[in-house]
């Protein structure tokens, strides 16, 4: 923490960012940062008033009493955090306020009553053009310690009786900054009624592991939606999980290192401090207290072997993996398809980068991430695995700049034949074929459809057949386009737009046409369509890929507390799939497979998935 301030008055100005500039604050047309509102007629739940916009932003104000409840001495978003001891009796105002003091750690301390004058202005973590909310706060301030080692204002619980089911107000699509709050009606409107004030959890489970930064999820909701292994299913679009914050840490780390937590692990006690607002992931608790780590969560999975008549196909986002990539991931990619997914047959892979990763000099190939691959899989005593993929054109398929990321395939020659026919290219479109009154391809591997626009900036799916006892089997890996541009859960725009959605929903509709086409060459046709499709199982993409009953997809098929691959923000969802067609639904034995996507030690962000069938 930083030094106490000495006692008696003091006053000190605060360095400003250059925010306003930048467009992160927002000053009304209407207003002033000149006006001056004197202490007599101002307190802070005046400043921040009954909507997300303070009544007073772009004025300024004087002599505005509070309770210094929290600082921040790190980073370039430095200040503290005051709080009224005399609050009004309008539960849709909040108590507090931050103060924002730039670069300048502010020479204050916690229990310190001050007097703040400054200028009140909306800060919009992103921009305001990112769509999220805003802090309201005061800048260029000036302040004066009254006296010191004040009690703090005791924090409100976040539990399941204050938190609202409902997530947010319906404003069609439009902005809900001019609402006012409702905080016993919505869980948004709850926590910005209390922006900035203390708040705490109890014995918190965790939904969402520590991650690179420092940061965890927990719920404030032990009880609610939660996952088989103690995450919270995110299950429909009507039910975000109102109870999730994130949590960070204010304590010093060398005293207070943060804690490494998994998903189904708690924070156990209390965990307190100032509710914040970011733009990677909310609203977040800056912590002042944090509880213990009790680890109880569940171990990483392990899926059975499959028996001889069985072909075993898995899919695995390997998170942009090149030969830059450390070796010892490439060691645990390795380990956990072996041991954890016990050797697929065949392996649908996405995110595979070019030979030298995100360096942009025209280099495509990506022999050498896979030789590394199949050498350290060979080494954690796994089979030799082959591969097929094809190129992408420079720079044409989305993803970190450079690296071209592709999907691609690995199989053990073993188990499973790939059939070669050659004329596949990276902007060749392969086609199906009928001969002997069963499916083929005019090339294998071939990609589908790649000069359709839907595959602008993202990657072509590659088809491959193959071979099992005799039988062919055709497997479509896929990777669709991201959710890079949707307006967040708790964005201001209510309910947030999906614009990423209408391109994800294309592409899907290009598989399904192929997939439509293999089964009117050949009804029985054995096909799986298998990758991270960037969407969940009730969305509009899943609908359109399904169209028509051509392909099931499996995770549907699995208890609803299991149905998740992938965390973010606190919710436990789905990215990944397997689709099978009716040849192959009926007898198809599918997993998910838990070994990174709740943990804090990760090998990828994605878990992978495996299926067991019998063509």
């Amino acid at each position: 923490m930083s030094p106490r301030a000495p006692r008696g008055p003091i006053a000190v100005t605060a360095v400003v960012a250059s925010a306003l500039a930048a467009g992160l604050l927002a000053v009304p047309s209407s207003a002033s940062a000149t006006d001056v509102r004197t202490a007599a007629d101002i307190r802070v739940h005046d400043i921040q008033g009954d909507t997300r916009v303070s009544p007073l932003a772009g004025q300024r104000v004087t002599d505005v009493p509070g309770t210094v409840t929290a600082i921040r001495a790190f980073g370039s978003s430095r200040g503290f955090w005051i709080q009224d001891t005399e609050p009004d009796d309008d539960p849709a105002t909040s108590e507090a306020i931050f103060v924002f003091t730039g670069s300048t750690t502010p020479s204050v301390a916690v229990g310190d009553s001050v007097l703040v004058s400054g200028t009140v202005s909306e800060y919009y973590p992103g921009g305001k053009d990112a769509g999220l909310q805003s802090l309201t706060e005061l800048s260029k301030a000036t302040w004066t310690v009254r006296s010191s080692g004040n009690a703090l204002p005791a924090a409100y619980r976040l539990n399941p009786s204050t938190i609202p089911g409902r997530y947010a107000p319906d404003a069609g699509g439009g902005s809900i900054e001019g609402l006012r709050l409702r905080p016993r009606s919505y869980a948004l409107d709850r926590y910005e009624s209390l922006e900035g004030m203390r708040v705490s959890v109890e014995d918190a489970p965790v939904v969402g592991a520590t991650n690179t930064h420092k940061e965890l999820w927990v719920t404030a909701e032990p009880h609610h939606q939660r996952t088989a292994r103690g995450g919270a299913l995110y299950g429909s679009y009507r039910d975000p999980n109102p109870g999730r914050v994130k949590v960070v840490s204010l304590l010093p780390y060398a005293e207070h290192p943060f804690p490494v937590a998994d998903v189904g692990d708690a924070l156990t006690g209390t965990t307190a401090g100032p509710l914040d607002y970011d733009n990677f992931g909310g609203y977040t608790i800056a912590a002042t207290a944090l509880g213990e780590p009790a680890g109880h969560g569940p171990e990483r999975e392990t899926t059975r072997e499959q028996k001889a008549d069985e072909l075993s196909i898995a899919t695995y986002n390997v998170e942009n993996l090149s030969p830059k990539t450390a070796g010892s991931k490439f060691d645990r990619l390795a380990a956990g398809l072996v041991e954890h997914l016990a050797s697929p047959d065949i392996v649908a892979l996405e995110e595979v980068q070019d030979d030298n990763g995100p360096t942009d000099d025209g280099v495509v190939s990506a022999g050498v991430t896979l030789k590394k691959l199949t050498d350290a899989i060979k080494a954690a005593g796994g089979p030799s695995y082959e591969w097929r993929q094809i190129d992408p054109v420079n720079d044409q398929d989305g993803g970190q700049p450079g690296g071209n990321i592709r999907v691609a395939f690995l199989y053990n020659p073993e188990r499973v034949s790939f059939t070669d026919i050659p004329g596949g290219g990276s902007t060749t479109p392969v086609t199906v074929e009928r001969q002997g009154g069963k499916a083929t391809l005019s090339a294998s591997p071939g990609r589908i459809d790649p000069a359709n626009g839907v595959w602008k900036d993202s990657r072509k799916p590659l088809v491959g057949q193959f071979s099992f006892r005799g039988r062919p089997v055709f497997v479509v890996a896929n990777h669709f386009n991201s959710k890079g541009g949707d307006q967040g859960l708790d964005s201001r725009f209510q309910p947030p737009a999906r614009s990423s959605e209408t391109q994800r929903t294309g592409q899907a509709a290009a598989v399904n046409t192929f997939v439509k086409e293999l089964l009117n060459a050949d009804p029985k046709a054995a096909v799986v369509v298998a990758g991270d499709l960037n969407d969940y199982q009730f969305s509009p993409a899943l609908a359109e890929l399904t169209k028509g009953g051509v392909l099931t997809d499996l995770v549907t098929r699995l208890p609803k507390d299991e149905r998740y691959g992938y965390v973010y923000n606190g919710n436990s969802q789905v990215l990944d799939h397997i689709l099978t067609s009716r040849a192959l639904s009926r007898r198809a034995d599918y997993d998910i497979v838990h070994l990174n996507a709740e943990f804090a030690d990760q090998s990828s962000d994605h878990d992978p998935q495996v299926v067991r069938v019998r063509p």
